[in-house]
């Protein structure tokens, strides 16, 4: 990535145009490297390849489509690998932006349909090949498009004229399995329709839920509680401001055949409930705290870490003595600050408790991470004894 601030000057005329293919070089003119251009964006250039790279490979040289073809099918190979998909499992993230080496682009697959999500320009230019390539894939029957509408406004992109090319018979649901567990999605629904990214910490809670009494905050759909049910939990309890992934969560325990006696999920704002449960001197063996992004930005995040230390304490004080929280940031601000337990530290403070950490997850290996752009490193889960 080139930061329009590290740009000293741009040779030739007429000047490039967003979505340009354009040569990189240092100060003395000796090439870096070559990518996309942007003329607004506070990424400059998206580097595609390197110039040791390319002399190493010639092939995809100065050529997106051949690029975008060279890196999907690596990134598919990868998966491969990975396990993905497998017979207890088809919902994963098949391409993941920089850590893929396609910086702005995410690819999800659920079953035979693909989830493209766009957040750069040059993914919106190049649309039409990037669709080929994915329906180039065996399994995939369906391609859904969702462009990321805040950012690609940063992008310099009119919004007003992007369209739904998805086909007719791109279906507005599915399902999907994930470690034995069904999921009924919604394509309209948040991020790409399902979170990929906690399967690995999903699958955990179901290790340390049997014979427990489980609390899942801002549950979505249902992930965490449908891993804890599965795990042997007696009793689980779902909380979401969200009426549609309620529904969708209700859905989910009757898709798997679970006991709906033993799970139940409520409407409710999670501040609301937890002060409420602690007025009746509740408390769960297992909680879990997984909130929205609450640091969208690094200027927020100030007032994020008060949002998340009120959250935790109050989390803190409904887990039993002994008892397990969970406890989640998918905000890359404060997971990149190297603050999070910091905070969790003042929450215990205020909540009269005392933690210790015994795991410390990030997003499931599908979604891997470059070095050279440790942005990419958004979520945090950290898993804390509370006494």
């Amino acid at each position: 990535m080139v930061y329009s601030g590290a740009v000293d000057r741009i040779i030739g005329r007429p000047p490039p145009k967003t979505g340009d293919v354009v040569l990189v070089a240092d100060g003395t003119e000796k090439p870096i490297g070559w990518g996309l251009y942007n003329s607004v964006s506070m990424f400059s250039v998206r580097l595609m390849q390197l110039e040791e790279e390319a002399a190493r490979d010639p092939s995809c040289t100065l050529n997106v489509e051949k690029m975008i073809e060279t890196r999907v099918h690596t990134a598919r190979e990868l998966r491969k690998n990975l396990g993905l998909p497998s017979a207890s499992t088809n919902a994963y993230r098949l391409v993941n932006s920089e850590g893929d080496r396609l910086s702005g682009l995410i690819i999800d697959v659920f079953g035979d349909l693909a989830v493209v999500a766009s957040s750069a320009a040059w993914v919106e230019k190049y649309k039409a090949e990037i669709e080929d390539c994915v329906r180039g894939i065996e399994e995939i029957n369906h391609v859904k498009w969702r462009p990321s509408v805040d950012i690609l406004k940063e992008e310099g992109i009119d919004v007003s004229e992007l369209k739904d090319t998805s086909p007719s018979t791109c279906p507005e649901r599915t399902k999907v399995m994930e470690n034995d567990i069904f999921y009924a999605i919604s394509l309209e629904g948040q991020k790409t329709g399902f979170y990929a990214d906690q399967r690995e910490n999903r699958h955990f809670i179901s290790t340390i839920s049997e014979g427990q009494k489980v609390l899942d905050l801002c549950c979505y759909s249902g992930g965490f509680s449908l891993n804890a049910l599965r795990g042997g939990a007696i009793n689980v309890t779902g909380i979401d401001s969200s009426l549609p992934a309620l529904e969708l969560a209700k859905e989910n325990v009757v898709l798997n055949s679970m006991d709906p006696e033993r799970i139940s999920f409520l409407k409710a704002d999670a501040t609301a409930f937890m002060k409420d449960a602690l007025s009746r001197n509740e408390s769960w063996d297992v909680v879990i705290l997984d909130p929205p992004k609450l640091a969208p930005r690094k200027k927020v995040l100030q007032t994020a870490s008060g949002m998340y230390r009120n959250l935790n304490s109050l989390a803190m004080q409904l887990t039993r003595k002994g008892g397990f929280l969970m406890t989640c940031s998918c905000s890359g601000a404060m997971t990149q600050s190297g603050m999070f337990l910091q905070i969790l530290q003042g929450a215990a403070s205020t909540a009269k408790k005392k933690i210790t950490v015994l795991r410390q997850a990030g997003a499931a290996c599908d979604h891997p991470i470059d070095p050279t752009y440790p942005e990419g490193a958004y979520l945090s889960n950290i898993l804390l004894r509370v006494l």
